[in-house]
């Protein structure tokens, strides 16, 4: 077998979130590409791992894949590291990675923390459907126009924010997607000061305003989707039931029109039985 490229996990803050396998894997290539080795060489240090640490980072990515990959082409496993969670996440690596891929090279991914899944398992908004914005822009007028274009997303959000940006950006969202839309904040997570809660747009900019130390550390938003394509859906499904129920039973009706949508038979039952109960 030729060499492997490993894209590795580390904590995003609680060091026992690091899993056995990741620092087998860091003990084990030949070299690790870290996002800023300083970090990096912090968390070697602390589980005794002495693999040699090189650069790769959103400045010098590019220019250094030939180098990375020539190495890797030559026989050299090596690890891909960001200085938190998972790599790739809006860090540096994809060139990386992609190139790898061109050349054939086996890309094994080592699973560990990421904030943006996280965040999402403990804020209590849906999960079964969800996007990952990243962060959005700096400038107030740029970011308006990026969050106008999922105004209407019903699908949940989630971004990354930085600490200084923070309380501009939930004012935007709170003129753009309206006070009473719901939001996950997350700051902090797995470390000392972490802070996880569930509250609409408004009452998030209130918190923020009122304690100084929601305004640091790192911060993840989860956004619940707009609630109108559900609307819709429920329309649309009434007026199928409506039109069946002239002609058919209950039970025949919310059979029917559960294998024609997709919804839960069950689901379109109670909602059939719910509208004859109406007329």
């Amino acid at each position: 077998m030729g060499a492997q490229l490993f894209v590795v996990a580390t904590p995003i803050g609680h060091l026992d979130d690091i899993s056995y396998r990741a620092i087998d894997v860091l003990k084990s290539v030949k070299i690790i590409a870290a996002e800023d080795t300083r970090t990096s060489a912090q968390l070697l240090k602390h589980f005794n791992i002495s693999t040699p640490l090189t650069a790769c980072h959103e400045h010098n990515e590019s220019n250094k894949i030939d180098q990375l990959i020539e190495r890797l082409l030559n026989g050299e496993d090596m690890a891909l590291i960001s200085d938190a969670g998972t790599p790739l996440i809006s860090d540096p690596g994809f060139k990386l990675v992609r190139a790898a891929q061109e050349k054939n090279i086996r890309v094994i991914p080592v699973p560990g923390a990421c904030a943006a899944i996280a965040a999402l398992s403990a804020v209590g908004l849906p999960s079964d459907r969800f996007s990952f914005e990243g962060f959005l822009p700096s400038k107030s007028s740029q970011r308006i126009i990026g969050l106008e274009k999922l105004k209407d997303e019903t699908q949940t959000m989630i971004f990354y924010e930085a600490p200084h940006r923070i309380l501009d950006s939930v004012k935007d969202m709170t003129h753009v997607f309206g006070a009473d839309r719901p939001v996950g904040f997350a700051r902090e997570i797995t470390k000392t000061f972490e802070t996880i809660k569930k509250m609409t747009l408004g009452e998030l900019v209130d918190f923020i305003e009122n304690d100084h130390n929601q305004q640091k550390g790192e911060i993840v938003l989860v956004v619940g989707g707009s609630i109108q394509e559900k609307d819709m859906e429920q329309e649309k499904l009434d007026q199928l039931l409506t039109r069946l129920l002239q002609d058919l039973s209950v039970k025949a009706a919310s059979q029917l029109a559960a294998d024609l949508t997709g919804i839960k038979k069950k689901i379109a039952y109670q909602r059939a039985l719910e509208l004859t109960q109406q007329d």
